[in-house]
């Protein structure tokens, strides 16, 4: 099962012509390896992941899967989404005979199936790659909303380990109330209102800023986790780094700052970016 209580979701390296950079990707997740960081989500919640067909998903498995002590030694977890189930599923099947550890199990954009045809999808999925798996809900980004019901019924599933965004506070409560066993995290997508939502009970963080500050971002979330008081010189930095990251478009931040401490990241796929 899932170990880490924080992962950071990291973004997906292009070269100038907006091709696909593995080796760019790579070089990001072996800096943050080096800094302590113990789990990174790959091709998922920034953005990019449906700018990405199947082939080049497939590119950066075979990537990863050649980077012995990174893939041995951190929590490796991998988007699976796409507008055709066809395409998840094939995915899913990849990542099966693969040493990553885990799989965020996003939903279809666009085209928001009902909540039935999300358990047929999700249930497919899971049974091929046979991963520990995050459930993502994201209708900002989809426009599709996975209901508590449909929570509460996947949560009987071994392999769901946590969800990440369920919704607001309400919804929280009553998913934990329904649910049949207590061992489903729940994950917070980015630091925005991070401490509104420990309080609502999530209990794992999908890191975003912690692409360029993951240490500060790390202990900042353990101390919320732990009730502990954070000092104020301590939540200025906070702020400040929330703001750099934060400000305007988030993943072309994370990226000039990658790209500064000269690992190849790239720009985004226009049009973001494209300004």
């Amino acid at each position: 099962m899932l170990t880490e209580k924080v992962h950071i979701a990291v973004p997906t390296a292009f070269f100038e012509d907006e091709s696909l950079n593995v080796q760019g990707t790579i070089s990001h997740i072996r800096d943050l390896y080096k800094q302590g960081v113990k789990s990174v989500l790959v091709s998922g919640t920034t953005g990019e992941q449906h700018s990405l067909n199947l082939q080049e998903k497939i590119k950066i498995i075979n990537g990863l899967e050649l980077e012995e002590e990174l893939i041995s030694n951190m929590e490796i977890l991998f988007g699976v989404a796409s507008i055709r189930q066809k395409e998840a599923e094939k995915l899913a099947e990849k990542i099966r005979h693969t040493k990553i550890s885990g799989i965020m199990l996003g939903y279809p954009p666009y085209v928001i199936p009902t909540q039935e045809e999300a358990l047929v999808y999700t249930e497919r999925i899971i049974h091929l790659s046979n991963k520990p798996t995050i459930l993502y809900n994201n209708p900002k980004r989809t426009g599709f909303d996975l209901s508590e019901k449909s929570i509460i019924q996947l949560s009987k599933i071994d392999l769901v380990v946590g969800i990440k965004d369920a919704g607001n506070k309400e919804k929280v409560e009553r998913i934990k109330k329904g649910m049949h066993r207590n061992i489903l995290y729940f994950y917070a997508g980015g630091e925005v209102d991070l401490e509104g939502k420990v309080l609502h009970g999530y209990d794992r963080l999908s890191s975003i800023a912690g692409n360029v500050f993951p240490i500060e971002i790390s202990r900042w979330f353990q101390k919320m986790l732990m009730k502990q008081i954070v000092s104020k010189q301590e939540s200025e930095k906070i702020e400040n780094i929330l703001e750099q990251v934060y400000q305007g478009n988030a993943i072309v931040n994370l990226k000039k700052h990658i790209n500064h401490k000269e690992i190849p990241m790239g720009g985004c796929r226009s049009p973001i970016g494209n300004i």
